[in-house]
């Protein structure tokens, strides 16, 4: 996931707003205790998420992908008075993690997670989305993108995490590598969607910003 020099990549944390105290602890226990750390979207991509809520200012958000909570929070902090962030994940051995940070927020409230299979929950959601943040299993991607484009209002977003998948989306693929076939396929199917407009943010593993129209 490290394409700047590291370096230059401590110069954009070091010119990043902080992590609140409570991320910060967040962040340290997770690698020190949850398998595959390289998932939790971090210092730089977490006030990434955050401002991008905090502009467009959703009452409903929807999270694929939950981990150990970090990013529920991030997004939280741009929610309206009213507002909700269902969050799906399918490791039910992360819940008790995800929920003891919460519990230490006022953003906890908000947060409502759901266990069990992405491709089985989302169908039966009946909120109108502002915000949908894609953050599971890339295989799926596609998937995932075609179950909530109608759940997501006119005008909102969707943010597809780990687009650039380590720099092997430009690089040869090998026939048996699957996941780096899914997102290049993925990667164009938003390129070519007429129903939406869409940038990829070369910031971390890439993200790419994607606008309903």
């Amino acid at each position: 996931m490290d394409f700047l020099p590291a370096e230059l990549a401590t110069y954009a944390e070091a010119h990043t707003s902080p992590e609140p105290e409570l991320l910060q602890r967040l962040n340290r226990n997770t690698r020190a205790q949850v398998m595959a750390p390289r998932m939790l979207s971090g210092h730089l991509q977490g006030r990434l998420l955050s401002m991008i809520a905090h502009m467009i200012r959703p009452r409903r958000v929807l999270e694929i992908g939950t981990y150990t909570g970090y990013s529920a929070l991030c997004l939280a902090e741009g929610l309206t008075d009213d507002g909700l962030l269902i969050t799906l994940e399918q490791n039910e051995e992360l819940e008790e993690f995800a929920r003891s940070y919460w519990q230490q927020s006022p953003l906890g409230a908000k947060i409502d997670l759901r266990i069990g299979v992405a491709a089985d929950v989302i169908p039966t959601l009946t909120d109108t989305f502002d915000l949908v943040f894609i953050d599971a299993d890339k295989r799926n991607n596609q998937l995932y993108y075609e179950l909530i484009i109608d759940k997501l209002r006119p005008g909102g977003f969707i943010l597809a995490d780990n687009v650039l998948w380590s720099g092997k989306v430009i690089a040869p693929v090998k026939p048996n590598d699957l996941d780096t076939q899914t997102v290049r396929a993925f990667n164009q199917l938003i390129q070519d969607d007429p129903r939406v407009e869409n940038v990829l943010l070369p910031i971390r593993d890439g993200i790419t910003l994607i606008r309903k129209r």
